[in-house]
């Protein structure tokens, strides 16, 4: 169990060692709940796109007030370059290998469909809030809230939490 490996690690120096690198290691495979200041992005299909159908196909937002998983590609690694330290899109922890696609109407993160409204919580305080402001993702969403209807709400939060990720299917 992790409590017997934790104690046999803590016997010695190079133990100790090795449990950092361990901890480091599991931070950085999402196979840790993370805490911390953070920013939620909710992103939600316009009112009308609800009732209008499936729009053309998955060719983006702006034809159909519809949000695509390609929007949600644009959020996510505009959070990461914005400074993110970990993401989650309704509640589902992103890893390195997760993949954000479509199939058929739906979004589906890490092969797991989603329904809207997609609430995107990203770990990193104010300077993640402002980076984020000034990123060309943010300005993706304001056009796409301007000219189309679709949501986009930003709001910091002081205590996110965010899961470990599901463990990977090999």
């Amino acid at each position: 169990t992790e409590r017997a490996r934790a104690a046999t690690l803590a016997r010695s120096a190079a133990g100790q060692r090795a449990r950092r690198a361990l901890a480091r290691a599991a931070d950085a495979a999402a196979a840790t709940e993370r805490s911390g200041p953070g920013l939620v992005v909710t992103v939600d299909d316009a009112p009308r796109a609800a009732t209008s159908g499936s729009g053309d196909g998955g060719t983006g937002a702006a034809d159909s007030g519809l949000v695509y998983d390609q929007d949600l590609q644009i959020l996510v690694n505009g959070l990461w370059g914005a400074g993110a330290g970990a993401i989650a899109v309704n509640g589902r922890r992103l890893t390195s290998t997760t993949a954000i696609r479509a199939a058929g109407d739906a979004i589906l993160v890490d092969y797991r469909p989603l329904s809207p409204p997609y609430e995107v919580t990203a770990l990193g305080g104010d300077r993640l809030r402002d980076a984020f402001g000034r990123s060309a993702a943010a300005e993706h969403f304001r056009t796409l809230e301007d000219q189309f209807g679709i949501r986009f709400d930003e709001r910091g939060e002081r205590a996110a939490r965010l899961p470990a990720a599901a463990s990977p299917r090999l």
